[in-house]
């Protein structure tokens, strides 16, 4: 079985690329450490998001709706205001509903750990370093080090994501990878064949903000398609279905994520998430890219503002020297 971690040039910039028998990975230092392309070679499978016509600038414009990128601070704060339980920050407002969206770590040039082989295992290592060399470190002076650690093997791609809290302040841990699925993701597939099966729960109803309201939507015949495994997540709109996630099953054992199947080929992506993420939002930029956004996310949009208890809205904060990892594993069948 083939084996390799190298660091190789793609479009002028370092990247890393895993190889381990039929999968190929390449990690995008240069793109938030996102996972630009993952691939199993020999069944033809192209599981992320992918476009080689894209130039770095023209990535790094549009970084969150491809490969699988993680986002810090995820989702929606509604009028750039962040409350963390020792200060107020003001964020610029980048959103057209009037909010800061997404952070920026993913949008930062990242750095190489190492690339390396142990064993049987391909693996890269990235960080960063945020403080007020940072240009948003004027509206958020929290420092903190995010560590990537991908691993790539015969049992697909592992990903863990550590943020260390590096400052004397409180750190507001909220952590969304926005991971951007193609349908259909085989050669030569049809997107009407595409299924998606998420296990989710209660479905909070947002207001024209893209906020929630703290209400609950009535699960609806769409609603229980995720459920069911009946989803067809491309060809129609879907705009933030946001709801708990839960656990559910596939093949009679426990499974916390999100299962991709093609009814034509019977080819699977199989997207599992620790526990920590504890919402879904389902988005697919109106269903006619070719591409899909299950969206595993620690906290709900705006949990920092949201008069919801911390248990409910998953809302953490890291005192300072404390670190938090979070792990996600895909793999093909």
């Amino acid at each position: 079985m083939s084996i390799s971690a190298n660091i190789t040039s793609y479009k002028g910039k370092d990247v890393i690329e895993l190889v381990s028998g039929k999968y190929r990975a390449v990690i995008a230092p240069f793109l938030g450490s996102n996972v630009i392309r993952m691939q199993d070679t020999q069944n033809n499978i192209e599981v992320l998001r992918y476009n080689e016509e894209l130039t770095v600038d023209e990535l790094k414009a549009s970084a969150e709706v491809y490969g699988l990128p993680t986002l810090y601070l995820p989702n929606r704060l509604a009028n750039g205001v962040l409350k963390v339980s020792d200060a107020t920050y003001h964020l610029p407002v980048n959103d057209p509903l009037g909010n800061h969206i997404h952070g920026f770590l993913h949008k930062r040039e990242h750095s190489i750990v190492t690339a390396t082989v142990v064993g049987d295992k391909a693996i890269a290592k990235t960080e960063y370093i945020y403080d007020d060399k940072d240009e948003f470190y004027q509206y958020y002076p929290v420092s903190f080090k995010a560590s990537f650690k991908f691993i790539l093997s015969s049992s697909g791609l592992d990903y863990s994501f550590t943020i260390t809290n590096t400052s004397d302040r409180q750190l507001p841990f909220g952590v969304c990878n926005h991971t951007a699925i193609n349908g259909p993701f085989t050669s030569g597939g049809n997107g009407l064949d595409t299924r998606l099966y998420i296990p989710v729960g209660d479905k909070w109803k947002l207001d024209k903000h893209c906020i929630p309201t703290g209400e609950f939507l009535p699960m609806t015949n769409h609603d229980r398609q995720y459920i069911t495994g009946s989803q067809v997540p491309v060809l129609h709109d879907i705009d933030n279905d946001v709801f708990f996630a839960e656990m559910g099953s596939i093949d009679d054992r426990k499974f916390y994520g999100a299962l991709v199947t093609d009814n034509a080929t019977g080819k699977r992506i199989v997207y599992e998430v620790c526990e920590d993420f504890k919402f879904w939002i389902i988005w697919n930029d109106h269903g006619d890219k070719g591409f899909f956004c299950p969206e595993p996310c620690t906290w709900l949009i705006d949990a920092p503002n949201q008069p919801i208890p911390a248990d409910e809205s998953g809302y953490v904060e890291l005192a300072p020297g404390e670190a938090k990892t979070l792990t996600q594993r895909i793999y093909t069948e």
